[in-house]
């Protein structure tokens, strides 16, 4: 039996496209007055085992208790989940030629396992080990169990979408190639590749140092070079679980993100062994709280496991010079209160991720395979308790939760809290504010649609669309569609072949407000992208939509979807891909999807008929 979610879903998709005859967002006749539609609603995942690590099961709602800032809740629902529970993988829908939708086919009814094989923070003999552990683990896992893969670099890709066939598993890892982070080259705390290293054993040969000052200030700019490094290691891997986040926001039920990975710092403290420590201090806490906050949203739990296993310091291996520490026997002490200091940051790092979603980190393991058995067989059998506030300050601030069970002897796994933000707060965006509000010298924040509007990432699925793309000339054309606008880095030029795309997005994933004339307003973001077969953007066409909806052309929408048309220009000769988004301005939420234009390019144009006129545009 289908869950709610996935039933509506189909309904919408049923009904929605082609339809060119559907109205538009019309141009805002008045301002939107903000309606609280209904309370807040937390949803909170607990997975409890004995001491044995076993899963405690035919658990009911009396046995447990549940505060929120010290203050009792009262449970609204309750609902225990197995591994048993969880339904086959729905095919996917067929559609006509031309039609394209973001819908991504998941097991139901069951949590969903996703693993993450993290080649940006991981040295590349890890990656080697991980390969090896990973084949063991599909030669003894369970029969049936459905997992996707995913592998981070500087961007997120997809390997394998849900599966439970151990062989396209298997060829997923095997296909992942192993080789050299751009931004990392060794463990931390290592005491070779420093050029200062080999300033001061050239200059100690050549008969001492020339100017005192030389070797402190390559050494601070290492250490500035090693900070900027770790910083977009950071900007990387947050984008790309913020990525994961909002792909499964779309499938229903507890998601069980295992995360393989070498190291990953949030935060980057002072530096003690270069003459200006604090030159090297940076944070992410902003980025890591949207993050945590997606992944709340996503119903998503993390299990970090430490592809390194338990470590020593690497100045301690035989294979690493000593010859720095003879003239700076201090120099090894500090080396190795570095090495300790940064690990244990990273490891925190990890718990700390595991911890405010609900999972376990795994570190100082050797037995990967048994890690990841542990993780999934947590993740599997977990019961859901929902509740509303009873605090309905929405201030942002971090509120507290607290699962209690009455039995004894017992292990909780569980998110701690949550940001308590105002559901019908604006949302701050790269649209709105450049800037962070508490610093008027940060950098800009993320524009989450810059990630996922990037070619080969995963589609988006908060809010869940259809597209249908259709050449819209019959003739090669030299100018631009309109509101098309080329990459000045790119040297393209025409003719072109105009294609007609047509959108409906969901409206229940979409925050549609009514105002106090009747009317019904959202404020949204249409974006399609041109892309070469080597990933460059191309063209353009982004527009911001403050639409109105009188209540008969709602209705139609809750039925239809919200529909928009644009146009987009696409070189004539050689490969390209659209990528199509929605953004909902009001909660950041988005929807996006691929398309191939060698699938469309063939097609017959779209009519030129009246009847088929498109919708009339809406404002900007």
């Amino acid at each position: 039996m289908l869950s709610n979610t996935s039933l509506l879903f189909l309904l919408f998709l049923a009904t929605l496209l082609p339809q060119s005859s559907a109205q538009a967002p019309q141009p805002a006749q008045s301002e939107v007055t903000t309606l609280r539609a209904g309370t807040q609603l937390v949803v909170v995942d607990v997975v409890v085992t004995d001491k044995s690590q076993n899963p405690i099961r035919n658990l009911k709602a009396s046995d447990f208790a549940l505060l929120e800032g010290g203050k009792p809740q009262q449970i609204k629902s309750f609902e225990e989940h197995t591994a048993q529970s969880a339904k086959p993988i729905p095919p996917m829908p067929v559609f006509p030629p031309g039609i394209f939708s973001n819908y991504s086919p998941a097991p139901t009814g069951g949590a969903v396992n996703v693993l993450l094989v993290d080649t940006l923070n991981t040295p590349v003999l890890d990656q080697i080990y991980l390969h090896d552990q990973f084949h063991k683990y599909l030669k003894t896992s369970t029969p049936g169990a459905p997992m996707a893969i995913y592998g981070l670099t500087t961007k997120l890709l997809l390997l394998q979408s849900f599966t439970s066939d151990p062989e396209l598993l298997k060829a997923a890892i095997n296909n992942k190639n192993i080789k050299n982070s751009p931004l990392i080259d060794r463990v931390s705390g290592g005491n070779s590749t420093k050029l200062s290293d080999d300033m001061t054993d050239f200059e100690n040969s050549a008969g001492g140092i020339s100017d005192p000052h030389t070797i402190p200030a390559i050494q601070q700019f290492e250490a500035q070079q090693t900070s900027f490094q770790l910083q977009l290691r950071a900007k990387y891997t947050l984008d790309a679980i913020n990525q994961l986040a909002r792909y499964l926001a779309g499938i229903p039920g507890r998601k069980n993100l295992i995360w393989f990975s070498g190291s990953f710092p949030l935060d980057v403290l002072p530096d003690g062994t270069i003459s200006d420590p604090f030159m090297t201090v940076a944070s992410s806490e902003d980025e890591y709280r949207e993050t945590t906050n997606l992944l709340t949203h996503a119903q998503v739990a993390v299990y970090p496991i430490d592809v390194r296993g338990a470590m020593t310091s690497p100045n301690m291996d035989v294979s690493q010079s000593t010859e720095i520490y003879q003239d700076d026997i201090k120099r090894f002490g500090a080396d190795q209160i570095k090495f300790h200091q940064e690990t244990a940051l990273e490891n925190l790092t990890m718990t700390r991720m595991a911890d405010d979603s609900g999972g376990h980190a795994f570190i100082n393991n050797n037995d990967l395979v048994d890690a990841v058995n542990k993780a999934v067989a947590a993740g599997s059998h977990y019961y859901t308790l929902t509740y509303s506030p009873t605090n309905t300050n929405w201030n942002g601030e971090f509120r507290k939760i607290q699962v209690k069970l009455q039995q004894s002897g017992v292990t909780l796994a569980y998110r701690r809290g949550y940001y308590a933000n105002d559901p019908d707060a604006p949302v701050v965006t790269h649209l709105t504010n450049k800037t962070r509000k508490d610093s008027a010298t940060a950098a800009p924040r993320t524009d989450p649609m810059r990630v996922a509007m990037m070619r080969g990432a995963p589609q988006p699925t908060e809010i869940t669309l259809k597209a249908r793309v259709l050449p819209a000339s019959t003739e090669p054309e030299t100018e631009l569609a309109k509101d098309n606008t080329l990459n000045p880095s790119s040297d393209v030029k025409g003719p072109y072949r105009r294609y007609a795309i047509d959108i409906a997005a969901d409206p229940s994933s979409i925050n549609i407000q009514r105002a106090p004339d009747g009317n019904y307003h959202a404020l949204l973001q249409f974006l399609t992208y041109v892309y070469d077969q080597d990933g460059n953007l191309l063209n353009v066409e982004s527009n911001p939509v403050r639409a109105t909806y009188s209540p008969t052309v709602y209705r139609q929408i809750l039925r239809t979807g919200i529909p928009y048309h644009e146009e987009i220009s696409v070189p004539l000769k050689g490969n390209y891909s659209l990528r199509i988004g929605v953004h909902d301005l009001a909660t950041n939420h988005i929807g996006a999807l691929e398309v191939p234009v060698d699938a469309v390019k063939g097609l017959p144009p779209i009519a030129t008929a009246a009847s088929t006129e498109p919708p009339a545009p809406a404002t900007k």
